[in-house]
């Protein structure tokens, strides 16, 4: 993760508070997820994605989290979290992306707590009836291979990056946390299905946009929630020669352990709250098929394994 989190008191949020309501800024509420997040900016340019990329949530909600973005030329850019009032003070943040992912992660820190709704870190798809999730460490081709599998017929998005997983009686149920895609601007390179979106996305000044998938395949094709069937896990590893492997849970909680869950945005790290994400991931694991297939292929023939998966 390229910033730190510094936990702070009610005494010190509350003061900051104060100072960032005393200037000129935009505001606008999110709903991720039932929880109302609120971004505090002067960035009109973030405002605009930030109301792109979430659905909105009514302004006669009271915010659930805050999230004040500051710019202080004395000060390196981190991260100031008061946890008991889930205020967020985010110093020099020029990256939209990390403020998505902020707030994603402050609305999985109520959820976990107050309601044991699990917060993950990946791609999630309804392909014909079935959730199929991606997970996966950065850089191993988690957005290329859901969107991969977007192309396939019956197939529709709940989540290309985040998504929040309720258990019960059956399979556990997730829900999406995005309206819209924050894509890249090479996804059109890939598959060349989405070079349509691409033309008319804007991207920022690390190449990546709010993209609306339903633009180019329908309005249909994304819903806001699935069942899951299959956990794909994903790796990059030259040096292994197998493909595909069916996981147990155990090995797959392994995985997920020693790369961090998959998610450089868990906000707090403490034991209780470390616990409390591997006893959800255990069960998860425990109520899904699991595979881990090394991304080491072409996207194509990577593409093709994992709708090998899901066709068995």
């Amino acid at each position: 993760m390229g910033y730190e989190v510094e936990l702070i008191g009610p005494e010190e949020s509350t003061r900051l508070r104060e100072e960032c309501e005393n200037g000129r800024m935009y505001e606008s509420k999110a709903d991720i997820c039932g929880v109302c997040v609120q971004l505090v900016t002067a960035d009109r340019n973030h405002i605009s994605m930030w109301n792109d990329n979430f659905y909105s949530m009514s302004d006669k909600v009271r915010a659930h989290a805050r999230i004040y973005c500051i710019n202080d030329p004395e000060s390196r850019m981190h991260v100031r979290y008061d946890v008991s009032s889930s205020l967020l003070f985010l110093y020099n943040f020029d990256y939209y992306g990390w403020i998505k992912s902020i707030a994603l992660g402050v609305a999985g820190n109520i959820l976990e707590d107050s309601y044991g709704i699990m917060s993950v870190h990946g791609a999630v798809l309804d392909v014909d009836g079935s959730g199929v999730t991606l997970i996966a460490p950065s850089k191993t081709g988690k957005t290329t291979q859901s969107w991969g599998l977007l192309r396939l017929p019956n197939t529709r998005l709940i989540s290309d990056d985040w998504y929040f997983v309720t258990f019960g009686k059956g399979r556990p149920f997730v829900n999406g946390s995005e309206k819209n895609c924050y894509i890249d601007a090479d996804i059109g390179d890939v598959w060349s299905e989405y070079k349509d979106l691409v033309d008319v996305v804007r991207f920022d000044n690390k190449g990546r946009g709010i993209g609306n998938v339903r633009w180019v395949k329908g309005n249909d094709s994304v819903t806001e929630h699935t069942s899951v069937r299959d956990i794909i896990l994903l790796k990059r590893d030259s040096s292994d020669p197998s493909i595909v492997t069916e996981l147990t849970p155990q090995e797959a909680l392994g995985y997920l352990r020693s790369h961090d869950f998959c998610n450089p945005h868990q906000l707090v790290r403490d034991e209780r709250r470390m616990a409390l994400r591997e006893s959800l991931f255990t069960r998860y694991l425990s109520e899904c098929r699991i595979h881990m297939v090394n991304t080491v292929l072409t996207a194509e023939e990577t593409q093709e394994r994992i709708r090998s998966i899901i066709r068995e």
